[in-house]
């Protein structure tokens, strides 16, 4: 049977000896149901770095190589990204704002520099659009608004929304990209009645604006793509759990050394008190 399979009987024995000892040890039994539910918790997004690193949380001190060995006897699978429609529409004649960001996207303090975007999510009344403010410091979705038209109306209500939550100085830099919607007139004064700056993506160049990019591949691929909305509502109601319940308060993000944004925010905060 080895021959037949092209392994060598060491392998073999060695296999059978771990598979004997791992189905009966009950610390593996237990790690491998924290796999699966991590794996459910994250919608099936983690690779086997976040996993390792999820695991090393809950104090299991795996590597990443243990941790792809575990995904694999826990039956754990990646979802892959699918594309999505762009909605970028910078054929206008509005004034634009300087690129002021110029891609500086590590940033020393919150409430310096947000950045803007919109999305649009397909339902069978038809299509929803998503507009997210991001604070790039601790890369949390500080503002969102949902509407089934892509109106200006639409990035000032997401806007107003951080606002309203983080109370941000005058100063404050918004970057976003060309669209017509946050080069309209109603955005414009509304970035000025708070004293901030528009900053402005170069023509045609996404990676001007990539953390705002990151986090709509991130909900697409980890949420959206594996939902069927029969309505708005039901969409409405899905990003917003993602948004609040797993991506601010769960979702290891690799920037932020595995931690997520509200707990990289509460650290450093401590550390800020501390000093």
């Amino acid at each position: 049977m080895c021959r037949l399979m092209g392994v060598s009987r060491s392998a073999y024995y060695d296999y059978v000896r771990c598979a004997d000892n791992c189905s009966t040890d009950p610390c593996h039994i237990e790690i491998l149901g924290a796999v699966r539910e991590i794996a459910k918790s994250s919608h099936h997004s983690y690779g086997s770095r976040r996993i390792g690193k999820a695991l090393n949380a809950r104090g299991y001190p795996v590597g990443r190589r243990k941790a792809r060995s575990l995904m694999r006897e826990a039956d754990v699978q990646v979802r892959h990204r699918k594309k999505y429609k762009v909605t970028t529409n910078s054929n206008h004649k509005q004034p634009i704002f300087e690129n002021r960001l110029n891609r500086q996207f590590d940033v020393a303090a919150p409430n310096q520099i947000y950045v803007g975007d919109i999305t649009c999510i397909w339902t069978r009344e038809g299509w929803l659009y998503l507009a997210v403010v991001i604070d790039l410091f601790s890369r949390k979705v500080v503002g969102w608004s949902m509407s089934s038209r892509m109106k200006a109306k639409l990035v000032c209500d997401a806007l107003r929304m951080a606002v309203w939550q983080r109370q941000p100085q005058p100063g404050l830099i918004v970057h976003s990209d060309r669209g017509s919607q946050y080069a309209s007139k109603q955005y414009r004064q509304l970035l000025k009645i708070h004293g901030f700056i528009g900053s402005m993506s170069r023509r045609g160049n996404c990676w001007d604006n990539s953390v705002a990019e990151s986090f709509f591949g991130s909900l697409k691929r980890e949420q959206i793509h594996w939902q069927h909305y029969p309505t708005r509502h039901k969409a409405q109601q899905d990003v917003l759990q993602y948004i609040s319940m797993f991506y601010n308060s769960q979702r290891l993000h690799s920037y932020l050394g595995y931690k997520n944004p509200n707990q990289y925010e509460m650290e450093m905060e401590i550390v800020k008190n501390v000093a």
